[in-house]
């Protein structure tokens, strides 16, 4: 009898502790989804007893349906700059307090608060052109795309995607004009690119298939997606631009609706820390913006790595681009007829 009472009172310690386990409910990519699980979340799950579930898609369908639902139903939302910063202007994230996050001392300048006191950049990456170089000559600048020799050997992204609006942006530049006050002048140049393009993509994984079927080769590409597409056609190379790459910098927010913030500033703060950005960065996974991050040079080559690499790099202004994102959508649908 004693030894039946003592395992009733072991069942029902177990199941108390099942119940009343926390869920953090993570919206991300799911790129790179078997790093990322055995880097962050398997770990993160061992040492915060909680389950952890996954909302997956792109930036824009994900930060749609967060908006939808008046930001519930998730704790942690990884974004692009560009759209967190649609998100922090539509209200559906919180501010954030770093006292909460110390492993944000740790981090690039660039990283620690990009958006005015909501979520830290967890990667910096750049975006920039990629090229077969076992099938074109070299590019050199933004210009290059327009060259005839790459006449149907072009992928663009999509406008939707983060990479989208930035096409729009060399192109004015390109034109010698500014997308910002002259957007007719930029897409008169995106106009003359047609020829070139074969397709848009709209996720990474879709053009390193391009790529690695030979339909296209060059695109513009951020450098999260090089690993796989030197892994896919080893003739790749990251094009040196004189005009420079663009800065990219994927971000977390915790959303006004969440239901575990604590937990999820336990989230964020782990992934800030030295020990995962040192393992995503040397496999690839993302570039580390914490700058106790020692990779040696063949993993670095993947990345915009170090104070000097991340100091050359264009920012954007996304609340202007943003302000122009859905008449850029309407024009460009217009000219690749989608």
């Amino acid at each position: 009898m004693t030894r039946l009472t003592s395992l009733t009172a072991i069942a029902a310690s177990l199941l108390a502790s099942s119940v009343s386990a926390e869920t953090l409910t993570i919206s991300w990519w799911g790129y790179n989804g078997d790093k990322l699980n055995a880097n962050i979340i398997e770990p993160f799950k061992d040492i915060c007893g909680c389950d952890v579930v996954f909302e997956t898609g792109n930036n824009a369908d994900r930060l749609g349906k967060l908006t939808a639902r008046g930001g519930k139903g998730v704790d942690v939302i990884y974004l692009t700059d560009s759209y967190s910063q649609v998100g922090i202007e539509n209200g559906v994230f919180q501010p954030l307090d770093r006292s909460k996050l110390p492993n944000v001392a740790k981090l690039y300048d660039i990283a620690q608060d990009p958006q005015g006191g909501y979520g830290p950049a967890y990667a910096v990456g750049r975006a920039g052109i990629v090229y077969d170089s076992a099938q074109v000559e070299p590019l050199t600048s933004w210009a290059d795309l327009w060259r005839e020799d790459l006449a149907g050997k072009v992928s663009l992204p999509g406008i939707t995607t983060t990479a989208g609006p930035m096409v729009v942006m060399r192109a004015g530049s390109v034109a010698g004009t500014d997308a910002l006050t002259d957007s007719d002048g930029a897409f008169a140049q995106i106009e003359k690119i047609k020829p070139n393009v074969v397709k848009n993509y709209n996720t990474g994984s879709e053009m390193v298939n391009l790529f690695s079927t030979g339909e296209v080769s060059v695109s513009v590409a951020q450098d999260f997606a090089l690993y796989s597409l030197k892994k896919a056609v080893p003739t790749i190379a990251w094009a040196e631009l004189e005009d420079g790459d663009i800065a990219t910098l994927n971000t977390v927010n915790i959303p006004v609706g969440s239901e575990n913030v604590d937990l999820a500033y336990q989230f964020i703060n782990f992934i800030l820390s030295t020990e995962v950005q040192t393992k995503n960065g040397a496999e690839g996974v993302d570039a580390p913006v914490n700058a106790e991050v020692e990779l040696t040079p063949d993993q670095a080559a993947l990345w915009t790595y170090g104070a000097e690499a991340i100091a050359k790099l264009n920012r954007m202004d996304y609340s202007a681009m943003n302000k122009h994102k859905a008449d850029w959508i309407d024009s460009w649908n217009e000219i690749f007829g989608y």
